[in-house]
């Protein structure tokens, strides 16, 4: 089973990266790396059944199970300890990575309201893209009725790409709604 986005990356896009680009060798052409979807649940100070729906919306969106993140450091303002469990967090590559940022890029966004593109500033200067979603239900596999709290997420794209640009690019060519 062959993630349709692996194959049009090495039919379609390598060979027009190359040619945009004048690459000298095709293992030059930017790649996707892995994407890492974080959710921050800061509300689990106080109430730790709110880390448990994360984790289970995490892995519903992702088909893998998250890592719980833990508090660096004691912040006495949000009453938060060091080593407190306050988020989620996949880290996907291969193929369910490509599963992934299909469902995001034909799916996901489009059932954004007033979606009027993503971003394209959200490149940090070396060829990865952050992008963050504010609701998790635009993901068809959340059940609405089911959720208790809108949570966000962030969405990092980490490609090898040297430059914006070619990362720009990259994205574009797999059906990304940058703005214009």
């Amino acid at each position: 089973m062959s993630a349709a986005f692996k194959e049009l990356y090495n039919t379609k896009i390598v060979p027009k990266l190359v040619s945009d680009f004048n690459y000298d060798s095709v293992m030059q052409v930017p790649k996707l790396e892995k994407i890492v979807v974080n959710m921050g649940v800061g509300e689990a100070v106080s109430n730790s059944k709110l880390l448990d729906q994360a984790v289970e919306e995490l892995t519903l969106l992702t088909g893998q199970k998250p890592v719980i993140t833990k508090a660096k450091k004691s912040i006495s303002n949000f009453k938060l300890r060091e080593g407190q469990s306050i988020g989620a967090k996949v880290t996907l590559r291969g193929d369910r990575m490509y599963y992934f940022l299909e469902k995001l890029v034909s799916v996901a966004l489009p059932r954004v309201r007033d979606f009027r593109g993503v971003s394209a500033n959200a490149f940090d200067g070396r060829g990865n893209y952050t992008l963050g979603v504010k609701e998790q239900i635009i993901f068809p596999e959340i059940n609405i009725d089911k959720v208790n709290k809108v949570r966000g997420m962030d969405i990092i794209i980490v490609t090898t790409a040297q430059t914006d640009a070619e990362a720009k690019s990259l994205l574009t060519e797999f059906g990304f709604p940058f703005k214009k």
